[in-house]
């Protein structure tokens, strides 16, 4: 019996320890799951606005420019003047009547036409088939020019009728005149030549000749 109080001891011990093992045991209190909250909508988001495209700008045409009518300038007419000139000089330097050594006026061609005509080029042929001539001696330029300035007239001044041809060469000393006139239709017109005794104003030869255009 002196045993027994040990014994209780002991099994005292072993049921406490017992009891601490049961209720290391123990199953842990259940946890609540915590549920996974809905999500929740979003909030409409509010429309970005937009910015409208410019459209772009077609080119615009340049500046309507008012082109004038350019007018074709007219055609130079160009004549054979010397084919007309030398064959009717050559019938008037064999004219009877004429004194061999007379000073002769040559006056510039005049234009009776029915258009415009220079008669410069027509002169000028006039004075190159009379250069050599054998009969007659020529007024220069600057004697007929001298002349004109004297009686008030320009240089340039065509003597135009024969009564002032006539009075210009008896300012210079001349026995004869050649005057001169391009007449009829501009496209093709006909020289008239009459050669006067400055003495008296007969017209002692006269002719007429055809003018051609030059190609």
């Amino acid at each position: 019996m002196r045993g027994l109080p040990r014994f209780w001891l002991l099994a005292t011990v072993a049921l406490i320890l017992s009891g601490c093992g049961m209720r290391g045991q123990q199953q842990p209190a259940p946890v609540d799951q915590v549920q996974p909250t809905p999500q929740q909508p979003a909030p409409p988001s509010e429309p970005v606005p937009t910015v409208p495209s410019v459209p772009a700008v077609p080119a615009q045409p340049g500046p309507i420019e008012h082109q004038e009518p350019t007018t074709p300038e007219p055609k130079v007419r160009q004549y054979d003047w010397s084919g007309a000139m030398q064959p009717m000089v050559g019938k008037m330097l064999q004219a009877g009547g004429v004194n061999p050594g007379s000073v002769l006026l040559v006056d510039s061609v005049n234009n009776r036409t029915n258009g415009s005509l220079q008669t410069a080029p027509a002169t000028e042929a006039l004075r190159n088939a009379l250069a050599n001539n054998n009969t007659f001696t020529l007024v220069s330029a600057q004697q007929l020019s001298m002349a004109k300035q004297q009686l008030g007239l320009s240089p340039q001044d065509s003597l135009g009728t024969r009564s002032k041809a006539i009075g210009i060469a008896r300012n210079v000393g001349a026995h004869y005149v050649l005057y001169t006139n391009a007449g009829g239709n501009v496209n093709s017109p006909t020289l008239q030549m009459q050669l006067m005794l400055v003495q008296t104003g007969e017209i002692i030869w006269s002719g007429k000749g055809a003018v051609s255009q030059s190609q």
